[in-house]
């Protein structure tokens, strides 16, 4: 079942009752959603109150809760501590990878990664060169750092040689947030599901950051917010702002189609058969990784 996204943008509140989120609202009716049926909740109003049973319905369920600040912008995202009943068992193979595997992962993350930046740019401007040319120079662990290389020339063709990705700077910049801090929390929450804990990460190793695993998985899912947000740019005559209408847009990428070992799905089904390949290649139960093509 394909789960939803909620978004509650206006002073509510929010309590449980029958396993149903009820949202009330002042001067109107009161609006139920059951709890089951919720993949993200985005709770993007300062005067949001809840409740302490809806959010642990919502922890029992496996909804990724975001928090946004008064700038609009997903601070923080509430996950479960279990989501798998062989938890103990995943996060010691987790705990336990080899090198040889946690670079072999990396390799292919980045690679998928370029291409999909390829799609990107030959959809957006019909000029992907050389992007292509990088996918074969990227080796085990990316100790050239490729991705990076890549994304220089990516930003610069995509949105113009005075662009800058820096998650500081307002515009283009807080559209990318916006959208990338939705799917990071989808994809933390398809890890948590998987048994495998997004604080342990293959690349990502920041001891201040508990989601490098999710930070990891999410970069070839990136450039569907890429495109996403070029197309909103693209149709606007001014510097466009992240208003409930754009934001409604980018929450569109989780229910994309996409294509993966052979099957159309939407993202957010996508993203549990992408963990559940990077358990398995962990675990050594496989050697090939299934990342959503979109």
């Amino acid at each position: 079942m394909i789960k939803r996204i909620i978004e509650v943008s206006n002073p509510a509140r929010l309590s449980l009752k029958n396993r149903q989120m009820v949202i009330d609202r002042e001067g109107m009716e009161p609006v139920t959603v059951p709890v089951e049926d919720i993949g993200v909740l985005i709770l993007d109003h300062l005067a949001i109150t809840y409740t302490q049973g809806l959010i642990t319905a919502c922890s029992e369920n496996n909804v990724s809760v975001i928090f946004c600040n008064g700038k609009h912008l997903p601070t923080t995202i509430l996950l479960p501590l279990e989501g798998n009943n062989l938890h103990t068992k995943t996060i010691a193979e987790q705990v336990q990878i080899t090198e040889p595997t946690r670079k072999r992962l990396w390799k292919t993350i980045v690679q998928a990664k370029i291409r999909e930046q390829a799609k990107v740019l030959l959809q957006a401007t019909q000029d992907n060169n050389p992007l292509p040319l990088y996918i074969e120079r990227v080796k085990s662990g990316d100790p050239e750092n490729i991705e990076a290389q890549a994304a220089r020339i990516y930003w610069q063709k995509l949105f113009g040689p005075a662009f800058r990705r820096d998650k500081n700077i307002p515009g283009i910049n807080s559209f990318l947030n916006y959208g990338y801090a939705v799917i990071r929390a989808a994809v933390a929450r398809a890890i948590v599901g998987s048994g495998l804990h997004p604080s342990l990460g293959l690349h990502h190793h920041n001891q201040y950051n508990s989601l490098c695993l999710a930070d990891d998985l999410v970069e070839p899912l990136r450039p569907a917010v890429d495109i996403k947000v070029y197309e909103i740019h693209k149709t606007q005559t001014v510097e466009p702002e992240l208003t409930p209408d754009n934001k409604k847009e980018l929450l569109k990428v989780l229910s994309q189609d996409c294509s993966i070992n052979n099957q159309r799905l939407p993202l957010m089904v996508a993203l549990h058969h992408y963990a559940a390949s990077i358990k398995r290649v962990i675990s050594g139960e496989a050697q090939g990784v299934e990342i959503p093509e979109l």
